[in-house]
Parts: structure tokens; sequence; C-alpha cells
């Protein structure tokens, strides 16, 4: 079996005005995210998925890793890895050309599981993996508390047994809100606070005791990811609370920079920002050789989900992963079959690679045509104007 070629497919879902969110960087008013289709000599097609820049994706995918790649056996998924690394090295290492390298690298371990008629997660070292836990991502700023707390307990029902919420928007506005989230899911819902990077080591510390009392699990990214001073100064504040981060972080350079001098307890890598499932698994191995936990983050679609998923499954002392729930199609509607949560978990696919199908449908609707750069938008993380 060798590549044949490596299709790029840049996706664009807009929410309708009444499901636009206000969040720190505005007023989101939709969602962007690029899938991979590395197609062989066979029957096989291997799928991915990129959270980055659209058009500087597709640049460097069919710019600079296709012409490296066609030709070559899909399943030397390492050597590849390694070889289109070589290539971006000095303008990646961070950002962009990483997460490009990590979509082409899920599509290859799809292919190697399906050419192998074995799921990802087994071929990466876990056991038996028929489910993962999984938190509700939504709870962006609101005008008013009660629709804060609605949500919260749509998401209950729902299944979810954990749930996060964001913070960052005034002192006054976050403790209230993480207050009247804890009492609107009860003592049992794990409650995690996401700070947006918005804080300051003082404003981190005086916010500490609010979380204390809402028995939060884990305080994410309170500081910005250039910012590893103030990660290390509130350790000391901490008890029982766990610093999380890793969003922002790409590479196993990069995470060594959060996992070696114990900046965090948590450490979210994602596999279609930071570099792959194959180095996201590099980087499962050395925090927990740390003793610190996983938890992936996923704010783009439903096969980064997926991906996730199946790094969660195969590593031990992982915690769960992120599921968005703000109404997102690009996470509801990409796939043939919708991830379902039941008693906060959702089933790991067990069929060859990812184990999924897509919605050919939904990425008819979302797809962006060829050669139309990005539309003016603010995309949570990506901004066009």
């Amino acid at each position: 079996m060798r590549i044949q070629d490596i299709e790029v497919i840049n996706l664009r879902f807009a929410y309708s005005p009444d499901r636009c969110f206000q969040y720190a960087g505005g007023l989101c008013t939709g969602r962007l995210s690029t899938l991979i289709r590395v197609r062989t000599d066979s029957s096989l097609v291997g799928l991915g998925s990129v959270y980055s820049h659209p058009d500087l994706v597709r640049t460097i995918v069919r710019g600079q890793l296709r012409p490296a790649l066609v030709g070559e056996d899909p399943s030397n998924v390492e050597e590849l890895w390694n070889r289109c690394y070589s290539l971006t090295r000095w303008y990646g290492r961070k950002g962009a050309a990483m997460s490009a390298l990590g979509g082409v690298d899920i599509a290859l371990w799809d292919l190697r599981g399906k050419a192998a008629g074995r799921p990802v997660w087994e071929l990466l070292g876990g056991a038996a993996a028929p489910c993962v836990p999984a938190y509700a991502s939504g709870l962006l700023w609101k005008d008013h508390l009660s629709e804060l707390t609605d949500e919260a307990k749509r998401h209950v029902a729902d299944g979810f047994r954990a749930v996060k919420m964001r913070i960052g928007r005034n002192a006054d506005y976050d403790r209230a809100a993480v207050a009247a989230v804890r009492e609107a899911v009860g003592p049992e819902i794990r409650l995690l606070v996401d700070g947006n990077a918005r804080f300051s080591l003082d404003e981190a510390r005086d916010m500490l005791p609010a979380l204390r009392d809402a028995g939060v699990f884990w305080f994410e990214e309170p500081f910005a990811p250039e910012d590893p001073d103030s990660f290390l100064a509130l350790q000391q504040d901490l008890d029982e609370i766990r610093l999380a981060a890793g969003e922002n972080e790409f590479g196993l350079q990069g995470f060594r920079e959060l996992i070696d001098p114990d900046l965090v307890q948590i450490v979210q890598p994602d596999c279609c920002r930071c570099g792959g499932l194959t180095e996201a698994i590099r980087i499962a191995r050395r925090a927990a050789a740390r003793g610190l936990l996983i938890a992936p983050h996923t704010w783009s679609d439903a096969v980064a989900l997926t991906a996730n998923m199946h790094l969660v499954a195969a590593t031990p002392g992982a915690l769960t992963v992120e599921m968005d729930r703000t109404g997102n199609a690009l996470m509801d509607d990409l796939l043939a079959k919708p991830p379902e949560v039941t008693d906060g978990t959702i089933a790991v696919p067990q069929g060859p690679g990812l184990g999924i199908e897509l919605n050919e449908e939904a990425v008819a609707r979302y797809a962006i045509p060829q050669g139309i750069p990005a539309l003016p938008g603010n995309y949570s993380d990506m901004v066009f104007v």
C-alpha cells in the first residue's frame, strides 16, 4: 500500500445569531476546522483533523508535506512523522506547521489500523476500552446567571458527570458564576473552571477561595502560556485544586516546558494541535513518568474528539476527554454516527483505525471551496477581519 494523494478540506460553521456566545475574545460567530484525507493505491483512506489557521494548513500540507509523502508506505507512521518534522522544523516546532503535521499523522494512524484490522487505541498499547469519561465543555459568559445554570442543568440531564465553565470576565461575575453553577449541578458533578489566560497572579490567588468553596477540580490556564513563572508561583496556594494547561502548546518539546518543572498537575494535549497521535502519546508517556494526569483538549470537530478518545483509551492515568457543547455542528453533525454520552462516558469506536465514518452531506455543507480564504468572523481561537 502506498500513499497516492493527500486532500485538505477546510470547514466553516456559522452560528445563528441567537447561538453566538460571549467569551474572552469577544462574540464567537462561527467555528473552523480542517479535515485531512490520505488516499492510497488501495481502497483504504485515512482520516485526520487539524485545528489551526485553515489557509496555512492547506499551504503546508499540499505545498510541502504531500510531495514528500506521495509514494510512501503509510504504515511507517513514526518514520514519516520524523521526515515531516524535519521538513518544517525551521518554521514549525510550534503552531500551524506542527498542527498540520499532526492532522496527517492522525490519518496515517487511521490507515495503519484499517490495514491491520485493529482500532488505534489497541495499536497504541491500550487494553480493552469500551468507553472513556467525557465532560461537557461550554458554560461561556452569560449576562444572566439563570442562563448559565439552565445550561449546566441541561448538560447533567444529557448524561454528563463533569462540566467546564469559563471565567475571567471580572471578579464579581466569576465568583457568582462559579457558586451558581455548583448549586445548579449539585455536589456529585465534577466542576472544572477555565481562566482563558485572563488572570494576573494576584487575581488568580484572590479567586482560589471561591474555587475551593465550590469544590472545583481543576483551574485551567489562568495565565498565558508565555507566563510559566505565574503557574509555578500559584502552586504553593492550590491545596486540593489542580492546575491544568496544554491547549496552547505544541510538540513534546513544548510540553516539556509544562511537565518537567511541574507547572501543572493535568496536561492537556490535543492530537489535532500538538502534533498528532505520534506526538501526543510521547507527551502522555512523559507526563505519566512525572505522575501527572492527561485530559486532552478538544474544541474543533468530532474527528479530533475521536482521536483524543483513542489517546485516552491507550494511556494509563488519562482522566477524560473534552466535548464541545456549544452547538458546534462540526462536533455534532460531522460523523455518520455522532458521539453520544451515557452516564458520563463515550463509547470508544471498536472498528479498525479510528472506527468512524464521515457524514459526507455535512462535509459538503460546511466545506470552504478551494481557493477561498477564511471568511471574516470570530471563530473562538481564530479571528479574521
